[in-house]
């Protein structure tokens, strides 16, 4: 096969980034994550069926949706060039990349957490944080919610962002899409319930070292962010996310949250319930610090977001422009 049509392309990569911060993601119904989603339900019912349900079940699930997504969308968009390399070929892997980018989606999310906390709307606060986070929304105060939103944007701009643009930028197509791959398996099965345990050990797994570096690059990259911005603080990102990275379950969420709250200079997390339960009652950030949740904290937290993230682009779109230079 060739591989030409599924290398990195740095002009593609900034136009499907303009495309996605100016419109958001795109909504039709055979979206890739959606389509992943939906071929991860049936695979897992098939291994299930066949009681494969333990970590080697797990593995093949990893397998099978590789070879389908990975292979499949490969081909498609090598079949796609070898119709017209200049239309067809570089449309699909432009609106693949469009569709596989999610800023623009949660910018729009963590908005209308903001807007409905500012004009006094709890209830649609409420529901629309729900959407963000899986604690439980029926306690939380508007300044809560804007909390939680804000530490969304901060998660979320490593596995939605981030993440996705230095696979891209590694391996091309491939690399993107199987870092779709793995982040989907982990968000649908990578739980420590004894339902899932065990058949989502392997997702779970895949998706830390998938994000290990990313995760790393983002707390250099809200630091840089949050050092030109006016009000925020570049070193306190860095140090809150050396110290405290390790607070938060799981070795890659903690250095984008806890650099958040650095650069912030207020406190996230907090009080969380899960089922009715409080789960945690940890703060991150400096225990001077007051809590995060007010309108200028969420504005600030979405411009250190927009800002991480055009820096991650640009230092992609450089990096590939330079490997292609190299190269001829």
């Amino acid at each position: 096969m060739d591989l030409s049509p599924l290398l990195p392309r740095a002009d593609l990569l900034a136009a499907a980034a303009a495309l996605d911060w100016a419109l958001g993601d795109p909504v039709y119904r055979w979206h890739p994550v959606r389509l992943m989603g939906a071929s991860l339900a049936w695979c897992e019912r098939g291994l299930r069926a066949a009681g494969a349900d333990g970590r080697i079940g797990g593995c093949l699930l990893f397998v099978m949706l590789g070879a389908l997504w990975v292979g499949g969308l490969s081909l498609a968009l090598s079949g796609a060039d070898r119709l017209h390399p200049a239309a067809s070929g570089a449309a699909a892997h432009l609106f693949l990349l469009y569709s596989l980018l999610a800023l623009g989606d949660l910018l729009a999310h963590g908005a209308a957490v903001d807007r409905a906390a500012t004009g006094g709307d709890l209830p649609a606060a409420r529901r629309a944080v729900a959407r963000l986070v899986g604690r439980d929304v029926d306690r939380m105060d508007a300044v809560a919610c804007r909390r939680a939103a804000i530490e969304s944007l901060a998660e979320n701009l490593v596995d939605g962002v981030v993440s996705p643009i230095a696979w891209y930028a590694v391996l091309g197509v491939p690399g993107l899409v199987l870092c779709k791959v793995v982040s989907t398996m982990d968000s649908m099965v990578g739980y420590r319930t004894p339902r899932y345990l065990r058949i989502g050990w392997c997702g779970a797994r895949l998706d830390d070292l998938m994000q290990a570096a990313p995760a790393r690059g983002t707390w250099l990259l809200i630091a840089l962010a949050a050092g030109a911005l006016p009000g925020c603080s570049g070193r306190g990102a860095l140090a809150i996310g050396w110290r405290q990275h390790a607070v938060v379950p799981g070795p890659n969420p903690g250095w984008s949250e806890a650099a958040m709250a650095g650069g912030l200079a207020r406190r996230l997390a907090g009080p969380i319930r899960l089922g009715g339960r409080l789960v945690t009652e940890v703060w991150l950030g400096d225990p001077d610090a007051a809590p995060a949740g007010a309108a200028v904290d969420y504005r600030r937290a979405r411009r250190i977001v927009c800002l991480a993230s055009a820096l991650a682009l640009t230092a992609a779109v450089g990096c590939i422009w330079l490997a292609r230079t190299t190269a001829a």
